[in-house]
């Protein structure tokens, strides 16, 4: 398969009123390795959060973390292209981090989430192929193999 991005960067928080092996098994079970880079900041309150973030940049691992999601997100996906990647070919989603604790990736509206952000491969780097290709791979991941 094509490389579809030139990277993703999965990124969540992890705040003081969580804990802390939970959310970081639950981001490991997404991103599909427990080698992830950790920080420790300061939330707004002054409490003390962990910050959760993995590069990717194989193709095979983006496959990966993408088949993890169920199909509908992909339609989902799909169906808001527009909205989903900006004109420098960014593509962005949120997932919902309390539902994939219980294994379920949904696409989120709130705060709390784990967010996918990654460059998507695109030439010349223009929004519409960037599109047509993140259309494509996302179709491919929703078309049973023969």
């Amino acid at each position: 398969m094509q490389a579809t991005f030139h990277w993703l960067r999965i990124e969540t928080f992890c705040y003081a009123t969580e804990k802390e092996d939970l959310v970081a098994q639950t981001f490991a079970d997404l991103v599909g390795t427990d080698e992830f880079q950790t920080d420790i900041s300061e939330s707004e309150h002054g409490n003390q959060m962990i910050v959760l973030q993995h590069m990717v940049t194989k193709q095979r691992e983006m496959n990966a973390l993408f088949t993890r999601l169920e199909p509908v997100v992909l339609q989902k996906f799909i169906d808001d292209m527009e909205n989903r990647i900006d004109d420098d070919c960014v593509f962005y989603t949120r997932l919902d981090k309390q539902k994939a604790v219980c294994g379920e990736y949904w696409i989120a509206h709130h705060g709390d989430v784990i967010s996918i952000t990654g460059k998507v491969a695109s030439n010349p780097a223009k929004k519409e192929v960037a599109m047509r290709n993140m259309t494509d791979f996302l179709q491919k991941l929703l078309t049973p193999q023969e």
